[in-house]
Parts: C-alpha cells; structure tokens; sequence
C-alpha cells in the first residue's frame, strides 16, 4: 500500500511547533528593532520567546534564518497595500487610499517598520534580490498605472516612482522617528490624527488635475 504522505514532503506542524515557531518571530521582531541585527543574538531571542536556546535551533538553524523568516512576511504585509490599488476606483481616491494604509501602519506596526529600515540601512544583504523583483515589479506596475491616470487628465502630472517614494517616506518617519515627532510636538498632540491631515491635505493638493 502507498504511504499516504508523499516522501520528502513537509509533516503539518502540531499546535505546539507552531505556537513555538510565532513566539520565536515575535520575539525576534522585538529584538532585531531594538537591536539591529548585527546587536541581536539568539540568547536574546530565547529569553523573549521563553524558550531555551537549543529549543530555539529546532525550529530556525541560525540567526540569519529567523531575521530572513521575518523580512519576507514583512515584505508581503509592506506590499499589501500597494497591490490593492486598482484602476477600478477614483484615481485620487485610490492614490489616498494607499498613503492613509501606510500611515496606519506606522502606527500598528513600528517594529516591522524599524526591522526593514534597518535592513535597508545595512544595504539589504539578506533581502536584496527581493527588492529587485518582487518590490521592484509591483511598484513598476502600479507607477505604470499613475502614469497612465496622469496622461489621461484624471490627476495632475507626476513622477510615479518619486510619488510612492514620497509616500513611503512621510509616512514611515511617523513609525522610525516616532520619538523625535512626539519630543517636537509635546504634550497634547496626536501625532497620526494631525499627520493624517496634513498629508491628505498635501498630497490632494499635489494630485489635483
């Protein structure tokens, strides 16, 4: 009788392999932000799991393969919101849509923003071949796309690229300069809402045919 398991195919994890295996990315998510990669160890990342270090090599080989474990599911939670931009909506509304997306972000996700500015920093040696195809493709095909919104008269003339560039800068600095916005603002600010409107405000004003 056949085995009912094809050879060299992956057992399902039980409930515990996997409990272990999110603990062990959320801890390290919490230390590499913090830490950097370089700064990081896999002693820290144990202790923030609550697991032992060998119990830790059970599940990932090295350092290396948890950091790169993180950085491609934060790449595809990063690209997200550039792929839900469709031409089946209002062109600004669209263009609005993602920059308030990754606004949000900013402020849900200040760890996963940190982790990929640090990578980015080091000059991406673990995640380089990712950013020349899969951001690279998605980013060409929606900057084709506010290109073509442009040539049609539906927004003002933009550089596509620099305009999702731009995007992405303003709304990150919320997320990696989080405490130099809070210590200039002071007391009293809500540094998302006020963000929020001057950048809807900023880029309307940009887009408007």
């Amino acid at each position: 009788m056949a085995d009912d398991t094809a050879k060299g195919a992956p057992r399902p994890r039980t409930r515990i392999q996997q409990r272990n295996t999110e603990a062990i990315l959320d801890a390290a998510l919490e230390v590499f932000s913090a830490q950097g990669f370089r700064g990081a160890t896999l002693d820290q990342i144990a202790t923030e799991a609550g697991l032992s270090k060998p119990n830790l090599l059970y599940y990932f080989p090295s350092k290396e393969a948890i950091h790169i474990a993180l950085l491609t599911s934060l790449l595809d939670d990063w690209l997200a919101p550039l792929r839900e931009m469709t031409d089946s909506g209002d062109p600004q509304a669209e263009i609005m849509r993602y920059m308030r997306r990754k606004l949000d972000m900013s402020q849900t996700m200040p760890r996963e923003s940190r982790l990929f500015a640090n990578e980015i920093l080091q000059g991406a040696p673990r995640m380089g071949a990712m950013l020349g195809t899969d951001l690279k493709a998605l980013v060409d095909e929606k900057a084709a796309l506010i290109r073509r919104w442009a040539e049609a008269g539906q927004i003002a003339p933009v550089d596509p690229h620099h305009l999702i560039f731009s995007i992405w800068a303003l709304t990150q600095h919320y997320a990696d300069f989080d405490v130099q916005v809070r210590a200039v603002l002071g007391p009293g600010h809500n540094p998302h809402a006020e963000a929020e409107i001057f950048l809807s405000t900023l880029f309307e004003k940009l887009l408007k045919p």
